[in-house]
């Protein structure tokens, strides 16, 4: 463990934010002839494959490798990717869904009986106060059932943070990737009984090149590559040196998303992004902080 961040390491970590944030632009290529949840199943099927016949499964009940299967690919992925079919900017999408952040802290909550402190009251008012902007500002490009989607979805996410948690496996990449196995199940029958052998037999025919890119990508790059290089980074540095990094996600995501599918920047959606986002490090932040102060404070 290091107090600071190697040039390699924070380059890294670069990668990962980079790779997370533009992924909403990817998705979206792939909407273009794939129907979303038979995507979302895709995805979890090559993330599954041939994964688990490569690494162990990780000592953890099936229970819990199927609940965080079940809210992470039907639940963030398969709401996720029916909201950027159309309901929602992908840019805007990386930023609410960051909002999983507090539902994990409400969860968390609930579950072991952790109280809030006042920060995070704070924190949780101003990225409610971004939400609020979009919602006002909702329009053919984002709709108020896409934001409502990516809510749950985020919902979704903090429920399977907690799974996670609750597992207590050493590393994520062979955690997530035979929970995938839960994945794929599901989303392929909601693919059949929703969207039909028709819309599923169009998009398979009419899938190009870059289709199949974005669905490897949506399993190597953001699954595998990310769940397994920042694990890596987590088990080598403080978690305060690396968490902080994924506040770029929505970063990378918003720019991603304008430079190419000129999704428009206004005043409002920067503004919200401010809020969300400056809730996200105020809640993130301010205790590393606070604790550092005090330590420099105490009496030598």
């Amino acid at each position: 463990m290091t107090g600071t961040l190697p040039l390699r390491d924070v380059l890294l970590a670069l990668a990962v934010v980079a790779v997370w944030g533009t992924n909403f632009v990817v998705i979206r290529i792939g909407l273009d002839h794939l129907p979303p949840l038979l995507f979302a199943a895709l995805r979890f099927v090559l993330a599954a494959l041939p994964g688990v016949f490569l690494l162990r499964r990780p000592a953890v009940p099936w229970r819990n490798l199927a609940a965080y299967g079940l809210l992470i690919g039907a639940g963030q992925f398969g709401l996720l990717f029916i909201a950027l079919r159309g309901h929602i900017a992908p840019g805007l999408a990386s930023l609410v869904i960051q909002i999983q952040v507090f539902f994990t802290i409400g969860l968390s909550v609930r579950l072991t009986g952790e109280r809030v402190s006042g920060h995070q009251w704070a924190a949780l008012g101003l990225a409610a106060a971004g939400l609020a902007v979009i919602a006002a500002h909702t329009d053919a490009a984002t709709t108020p059932f896409g934001l409502g989607l990516v809510v749950c979805a985020a919902m979704s996410w903090a429920g399977g943070n907690m799974a996670a948690k609750r597992s207590g496996a050493r590393s994520m990449l062979p955690y997530v990737i035979w929970a995938s196995l839960f994945s794929a199940p599901p989303l392929l029958a909601a693919s059949f009984l929703l969207e039909g052998w028709d819309a599923i037999r169009d998009g398979l025919v009419r899938a190009d090149l870059a289709t199949w890119g974005a669905v490897v990508w949506q399993a190597v790059g953001n699954t595998l590559f990310g769940y397994a290089i920042w694990g890596w980074l987590l088990a080598r540095h403080p978690a305060a040196l690396i968490t902080p990094m994924a506040l770029l996600v929505p970063v990378f995501g918003m720019g991603a998303s304008a430079l190419w599918l000129g999704e428009p920047l206004p005043g409002w959606k920067l503004g919200a992004a401010g809020l969300v986002l400056g809730g996200l490090a105020l809640g993130l932040l301010y205790p590393r902080w606070r604790a550092r102060a005090a330590v420099k404070s105490a009496p030598t």
